[in-house]
């Protein structure tokens, strides 16, 4: 082996093995003197064995460093997180003081399930729903469940129907003493309940005023003197055979004005057990909406309390007795118990164009505000535009269609709903010989057997 070689591994040996050669050279000899004999492959082997024992040495000695650095990572997090945690305070609402209220909210219907909270998941949320969940986040109220703060309602509307003038009460946080409620000289240091609910509502839920002070005993639904509601209409339904005669739909009107038994025009609902229908109708109208250059409409309805369904099952007959299919006299007839002792089968008006306008009640000292364009809430005149863009761009679109024939009286009949569509029948059948519905005192005994039975 030449001396090149030997100097060459001698560097090598120094490299790998820079402390602790002594020892080895002590016990083997030099490096020169023992691989002086070795030709290159065996060189090349001796070193590529050497490395690999280095090394594996080097991981052992670090493999223990790199565990007792996780184990203090690991120690580390679990810290932070104690600490993270120790920030989280929960909010006790009964440590704070609470006053009755009544709450003036409009909402635009079409999106929702109806007014009232369902205990059943339905299709779409319900208006009550979308409050509630908002006075909960805003810890407003201690919970969901309404019969924890007296919650208590206007008016009931159905699934489709909006509001103008809805009415809730209810006990609510506040951040005055007993005393200082009754004072409204400490009115701007409560909450503005308003404004911290309108921050976290959708855009077709307003709530418009506050009354902090109600009367004793106020109650939404027991309170309210009466309820007004207005239900739309065109008086020509575009292609469909359906225009109305509204001098016979006034003449209608007025029959359904006083105090008559309104099983005939309403849904009958077992669970409730309802033994009397009579209600009083204060006013009942057909009036003229926007400019006279629009043929829109509306029946002006006011009455102190109405049944399920009651509005839109009058108002499907008034369709009927405007397009001459039935006499103004039917409403007379439906009132005859004796004459007609159970509802016959009919369809009742479409729910999008009624509208609950108004709620009186005795005198309150409402507080009203004005809309601020305060952030994440969606200006109501941006809803507006939102709409009117929508309503413009849609009649935009029935111009560039083709228009479609109307229905021939002699082949078919087209009953107006309300809805722009109606519905389609070949002969048109009297309601007086149609078939009727199960009586009031047969649902009722229904219902009771099938809660006897469960």
């Amino acid at each position: 082996m030449s001396r090149n070689s030997s100097g060459i591994l001698s560097k090598m040996w120094s490299r790998l093995w820079p402390k602790g050669g002594n020892e080895i050279n002590a016990a083997s000899g030099s490096a020169s003197e023992i691989y002086s004999t070795w030709t290159k492959e065996q060189l090349i082997n001796k070193i590529q064995e050497l490395e690999s024992t280095q090394c594996s040495s080097e991981k052992q000695k670090i493999k223990p460093l790199l565990k007792r650095k996780d184990v203090d990572d690991t120690n580390n997090n679990d810290t932070n997180t104690l600490q993270k945690k120790k920030k989280i305070k929960t909010f006790n609402f009964y440590k704070y003081n609470t006053r009755f209220i009544a709450l003036r909210f409009a909402y635009l219907g079409w999106n929702y399930n109806g007014l009232a909270v369902q205990k059943d998941p339905t299709p779409l949320p319900t208006v009550e729903g979308v409050i509630l969940e908002s006075l909960f986040k805003c810890k407003l109220v201690p919970s969901l469940d309404i019969q924890e703060y007296s919650f208590s309602r206007c008016g009931r509307t159905d699934k489709g129907v909006s509001a103008m003038n809805q009415v809730i009460s209810l006990k609510i946080r506040s951040n005055l003493t007993p005393e200082q409620q009754l004072d409204p000289n400490y009115d701007d240091k409560e909450i503005d309940y308003v404004l911290v609910l309108n921050q976290n509502l959708p855009p077709d839920i307003r709530v418009s005023a506050v009354c902090l002070r109600p009367p004793n005993g106020f109650n939404a639904r027991h309170s309210c003197i009466h309820r007004h509601y207005k239900y739309l209409f065109k008086q020509g339904d575009g292609d469909i055979d359906s225009y109305l005669d509204l001098e016979r739909m006034e003449k209608a009107c007025k029959y359904l004005e006083g105090e008559h038994d309104f099983r005939n025009f309403c849904k009958i609902d077992g669970s409730k057990q309802i033994t009397n229908f009579k209600r009083y109708i204060r006013q009942c109208k057909i009036i003229k909406v926007g400019d006279s250059s629009d043929d829109m409409y509306c029946l002006d309805l006011i009455g102190s309390a109405f049944l399920w369904h009651q509005v839109r099952c009058m108002m499907g007959t008034l369709f009927l007795i405007g397009q001459r299919l039935e006499e103004p006299e039917l409403i007379l007839d439906m009132f005859d118990i004796n004459k007609t002792p159970q509802k016959p089968l009919y369809d009742m008006a479409s729910d999008l164009p009624l509208i609950l306008y108004d709620c009186k009640f005795p005198e309150m000292e409402w507080i009203v505000k004005n809309f601020k364009p305060y952030k994440r809430v969606n200006n109501v005149r941006a809803t507006v535009l939102n709409y009117e863009l929508k309503s413009t761009i849609t009649k935009l679109f029935q111009q560039v269609l083709p228009s479609t024939d109307a229905f021939n009286r002699k082949e078919r009949v087209c009953i107006n709903l309300g809805d722009g569509v109606g519905k389609v029948v070949r002969k048109y059948e009297k309601v007086k010989d149609r078939k009727v519905m199960q009586s009031v005192e047969a649902i009722n005994a229904k219902y009771r057997a099938n809660r006897r039975m469960k």
